[in-house]
């Protein structure tokens, strides 16, 4: 797919990867929707860098959980943009809970963690897929090697992670021959989430093939080329860990 000209909405897109992703968009000429649910401020502070850059976007606030206001959102980038060609589906959620500690994993925990990481893909999917389809668009879920090794931050995010894979399989399926839907599944990224683990982190890191932990921008990287380059690829979830899952 060519990007320039197309329009893009990512979910959770103020912080982090969905950042990272949004400004790569925006370089190769994308209309960026960032959608955020609390991080107002996140948001535009990202809007801002895509238009002192040059690039063109706007900003959208819906919580992925309400069908509601995922169906407004998407009214209101057709309103603006006209069209709807890419979807990230980035927000994300977790609670930090040691794996071994199978009582701490807190009813609400389950909840919010499928909740998000599961169920906020098909809705937002759902609700844009009929302008998915007319513009033979490109679905990307933002997932996690945890949902490949049941590892990470908590045994409720290993299997929504898990769940999330399955709906990109599923969404593969149902949305072809138009649309392709694929997964990126990173291993530990520097973001916010692992603030105050920076130890931690590194060991993970060093741990890797490659000698380090991925930014923000690796999986952006790969989110984009999949994007412009995998025209024949639909139904797959991408590791991107600097080989930690082969070791």
């Amino acid at each position: 797919m060519r990007i320039e000209g197309k329009t893009a909405i990512i979910t959770g897109g103020g912080t982090g990867i969905g950042r990272a992703i949004a400004l790569g968009l925006a370089q190769e000429g994308a209309n960026v929707v960032i959608n955020y649910s609390r991080s107002r401020e996140d948001a535009f502070r990202t809007l801002r860098e895509i238009r002192e850059a040059g690039g063109n976007g706007d900003v959208c606030q819906a919580d992925v959980l309400k069908d509601d206001e995922v169906r407004r959102m998407c009214r209101t980038v057709l309103e603006k943009f006209g069209r709807i060609d890419i979807l990230i589906n980035n927000a994300g959620t977790t609670n930090f809970v040691a794996l071994e500690d199978l009582d701490a994993v807190l009813d609400k925990y389950w909840e919010r963690a499928f909740n998000v990481n599961a169920k906020g893909i098909f809705l937002v999917s759902r609700a844009c897929a009929e302008e998915l389809r007319k513009n033979r668009g490109v679905i990307v879920n933002i997932t996690s090697i945890a949902g490949f090794n049941g590892m990470g931050s908590s045994i409720a995010y290993a299997a929504s992670k898990a769940a999330a894979i399955s709906i990109t399989k599923s969404l593969a399926r149902v949305l072809a021959p138009e649309v392709r839907v694929n997964a990126i599944a990173p291993g530990v990224v520097w973001t916010r989430w692992v603030e105050g683990r920076e130890d931690h982190v590194q060991r993970y890191g060093n741990g890797s093939l490659l000698g380090r932990v991925a930014e923000p921008e690796d999986v952006a990287n790969m989110t984009i080329a999949l994007i412009k380059g995998g025209d024949f690829v639909t139904g797959q979830t991408i590791i991107v860990d600097g080989g930690k899952t082969i070791l």
